[in-house]
């Protein structure tokens, strides 16, 4: 009896031990599945100076490389990794926008504008890790599974006049790399769905629960931005991983009823708001699927600056309020929630205009309470985003239907002598800007009539330009595409630059809808290498978890859009064809109608219809009364007769019709063969 329960005891342990095994091993696949695939949430709130909010949605996806061709993903969307495996993708950006950034009262030094900021309509472009004589065909190939995947007019992409391969003036340089833009699509919620499908709570859990459509659509500015990293070679059997960044950006006009109400006399008082004032929802918890989910709050260098100055003129004390331990509600504004950290950028330990960054965790709230984040401002602030060096402007001189100019203006925003320091008076400072333009093939740019002029003084091309690269446009078969280096000096104020063009000639078939509307030029794209727009913040071990911390200490180039030209061409009278098709239908009725009606027409059939019709209109008595009279005569009745004459006279109209028709139609036939 002993024998067998130890028996039976040492069976239970093995079961038992195979049975942890397996809840081990189970549980460690689960644990290195989360770590291969890992998805982050995220969203950063900054006011603005002209009364608005900026709103930025930041998600980010990532599979690591994996030896298992046509894997199944637990998180990450299989459409866009079949689609990097087959079209052999390296890096690809895709942006759907409406509305332009305005880099006057929004700014364009910080890492948003630089990255986020695009310019009206589609832009794509894409690196390909393919030979050089594959890389059309895949372009093609990739616009038009985007144009599916996305609901948009991508496809008209695929046409060699309507993309271009940049050198060396857009980032990232390769010679591997196309480039396209469509500035009249309309961006709408059919652009939207797709876009959300792509994350894995969509918009039914977290952050993106925030995503109402008609609070982003009546936004002045929104961009939605798509744009994926192949982080593997894919050699030995091996599928590359993938980094798919998704953001949204939107600047919102917050409603600004209690402001107005308490301060209408306030000119610079700004609106107060709320999550759910803003987008008619609150934050019901996070994404379970998600790694970290996180709401961050900035404050930029000039507005910190200004609150310390108010604060320091009311109060007469030293004390960063907007680090102490009251800072949610100090004299400024006043926040209705308790961030969980502070964050102040690195540049604060050598002067004291900083970012300040307020994080909140939403792991802590729930549907029993919601996070609804609020800002109440208590005193009026002025002040301004931190600006480019050079603010961009591109506009079209001449007029009429033959020639006009294109002049790219670059102004001084007095931030690039504060960039350079004292170096800015020297004569051996020099500010780079690198352009990048396209221009289609129907607008023939004379490139030799290149002209350009600092503070408006006319200077050397070869003076101001150090490096240039041209492409001329063919005839219905590829487009312009001009890159420049200039070298200007740092005290510079004003810089133009002026080319001339002819405007060419389209086919009926070729001209769009809406052709008298105009033909759209690309935006152009000014760069300046030598500055980077980053925001370093302390060292601290939460900033390796956030993918939108971790973009923002990353040096990027700072970069601007330019307006999109709308150039009016010849066009023809639409409306020719038509009134031609109805005048030719006319003539043709009325000669064949004339020609069956003479030809059908019988003179023995009318005439015994004459006579039917006027023996039935004749009335009973007079009829009776000529029977009497007849009778009485003896002699017979006889029916009302056609006179012969009018007989004669119908046979007679009747040749003359056909002898008339008959003329015409030989002389018509003769007339046009």
């Amino acid at each position: 009896m002993a024998l067998l329960r130890r028996t039976l005891l040492l069976l239970l342990l093995i079961v038992t031990h195979q049975f942890l095994q397996f809840r081990i091993a189970f549980g460690s696949v689960n644990e290195e599945g989360q770590k291969q695939e890992e998805f982050y949430e995220e969203l950063l709130l900054k006011p603005l100076p002209d009364r608005k909010l900026l709103t930025h949605f930041h998600f980010q996806n990532s599979a690591p490389p994996s030896t298992s061709n046509g894997r199944h993903h637990h998180l990450f969307p299989k459409a866009i990794s079949q689609l990097v495996l087959k079209f052999q993708v390296k890096e690809m950006e895709l942006s759907f926008t409406q509305g332009r950034w305005n880099y006057e009262s929004w700014g364009g030094f910080d890492p948003i504008p630089s990255s986020n900021a695009k310019p009206p309509g589609v832009e794509l472009w894409a690196v390909f890790d393919a030979p050089q004589h594959l890389i059309d065909a895949l372009w093609k190939n990739l616009t038009h599974t985007l144009s599916g995947l996305f609901c948009a007019s991508i496809n008209f992409l695929e046409s060699s006049t309507a993309y271009s391969a940049p050198e060396w003036s857009f980032p990232p340089a390769s010679g591997k790399l196309r480039y396209g833009t469509l500035p009249r699509e309309a961006v709408c919620t059919e652009n939207l769905t797709p876009w959300l499908k792509l994350l894995p709570c969509r918009d039914k859990a977290g952050i993106s629960m925030l995503l109402d459509r008609p609070s982003i659509y009546r936004g002045f500015y929104h961009s939605q931005r798509l744009h994926l990293t192949s982080t593997g070679s894919g050699s030995e059997g091996m599928d590359p991983g993938i980094i798919l960044e998704q953001t949204l950006t939107v600047v919102l006009q917050p409603d600004s009823q209690r402001a107005s109400l308490a301060h209408a006399s306030e000119k610079h008082f700004q609106p107060s708001w709320s999550l759910s004032s803003i987008f008619g929802k609150q934050i019901s918890g996070r994404c379970v699927l998600a790694e970290t989910s996180n709401v961050y709050f900035l404050l930029d260098k000039g507005l910190v600056a200004e609150l310390e100055h108010i604060h320091k003129e009311n109060e007469k004390s030293e004390e960063n309020v907007l680090i102490s331990e009251k800072f949610w509600n100090n004299p400024s504004f006043e926040l209705s929630a308790k961030p969980d950290r502070i964050f102040i950028e690195e540049s604060s330990l050598l002067s004291k205009n900083a970012s300040v960054l307020y994080k909140f965790e939403i792991e802590k709230y729930g549907e029993s309470e919601p996070f609804d984040l609020g800002l109440f401002w208590k005193t009026p602030v002025v002040w301004l985003c931190q600006q480019a060096p050079l603010h961009a402007n591109r506009f079209l001189m001449g007029s009429g239907n033959e020639r006009g100019a294109i002049a790219i203006s670059l102004k001084s925003t007095q931030s690039s002598e504060g960039f350079m320091g004292s170096n800015s008076n020297d004569e051996r400072c020099e500010l780079r800007v690198d352009v990048f333009q396209v221009v289609p093939w129907y607008v023939k740019v004379y490139f030799h009539s290149l002209q350009v002029f600092v503070d408006q003084q006319p200077k050397a091309v070869s003076d101001i330009i150090e490096k240039i690269h041209v492409s001329p446009s063919k005839d219905k078969v590829s487009p312009g595409v001009m890159e420049l280096v200039l070298t200007l000096p740092c005290s510079v104020s004003s810089a133009v630059l002026t080319i001339e063009f002819d405007k060419g000639f389209l086919h009926i078939d070729e001209y769009p809808p809406d052709a008298n509307q105009g033909f759209d030029i690309p935006s152009a794209i000014v760069s300046f290498p030598n500055f980077h727009a980053r925001m370093v913040f302390l060292e601290n071990d939460s900033l390796n978890k956030s993918p939108l911390l971790s973009k923002f200490q990353e040096k990027s180039p700072v970069m601007s859009y330019t307006e999109v030209l709308l150039v009016p061409l010849t066009t023809p009278d639409f409306s020719m064809p038509y009134n031609v098709i109805t005048i030719t239908c006319t003539v043709f009725a009325l000669y064949f109608g004339s020609l069956l009606n003479a030809l059908r027409r019988r003179v023995a059939e009318e005439e015994r219809f004459l006579k039917d019709k006027a023996a039935k209109k004749m009335d009973r008595i007079p009829l009776l009364l000529s029977k009497l009279s007849a009778k009485l005569r003896g002699r017979h009745l006889e029916g009302p007769q056609a006179p012969p004459a009018s007989s004669s006279f119908i046979n007679s109209k009747s040749v003359l019709k056909v002898i008339l028709i008959a003329g015409l139609a030989v002389y018509w036939q003769y007339y046009f063969s």
